[in-house]
């Protein structure tokens, strides 16, 4: 009788074995746009020039990020991205949330033609950063570039919006 009740749990645990699939890996999208890299970090940074306002808040923060995110812009001066990448990731070890650093992450992701690891550190950076000024307008030109990049058309056209959406015009001071 044993024999007769293990039969079917058997047949039915492999019936069901049988049914279920491995989930398979999520496609790589690759790039459909040729898009210069260079160029594309040019476009990012000058989406943020002249967008600073007088003040400013920026928390305090440990003087040697600063001294990692130097060798970073030196490293990226002599085209070395890799070592600038691995230097702004020191940076953002110690300090995780900062959206400055992950901006530039994203500018150099884009500089090495990483254009999906571009888009998310710029919509990280935007998600923890000021939502109005320069970084929020060189997160969204981010997100242009490496849409363009990736052949998004829908989402160029949005994020070109809300790259001026970011530039706040001053009040009016009588």
């Amino acid at each position: 009788m044993k024999h007769f009740i293990c039969v079917p749990f058997i047949l039915a645990t492999l019936a069901l074995a049988a049914c279920t699939q491995s989930v398979p890996p999520s496609p790589v999208v690759k790039p459909t746009a040729q898009v210069d890299p260079a160029t594309a970090v040019r476009a990012i940074r000058a989406a943020g020039a002249g967008l600073d306002s007088a003040v400013q808040v920026h928390p305090l923060r440990d003087p040697a990020i600063d001294g990692i995110l130097k060798k970073a812009h030196d490293a990226e001066a002599a085209k070395d991205f890799a070592a600038a990448t691995e230097s702004a990731h020191k940076a953002l070890q110690l300090a995780p949330d900062a959206p400055d650093i992950l901006q530039y992450l994203a500018e150099l992701e884009t500089a090495r033609g990483d254009w999906q690891q571009a888009d998310q550190l710029a919509m990280k950076s935007f998600a923890l950063g000021p939502k109005i000024g320069s970084l929020c307008a060189r997160n969204w030109q981010t997100v242009v570039e490496a849409r363009t990049a990736l052949g998004d058309t829908a989402t160029v056209a949005q994020a070109q919006q809300r790259v001026k959406e970011c530039r706040v015009p001053p009040r009016l001071r009588m």
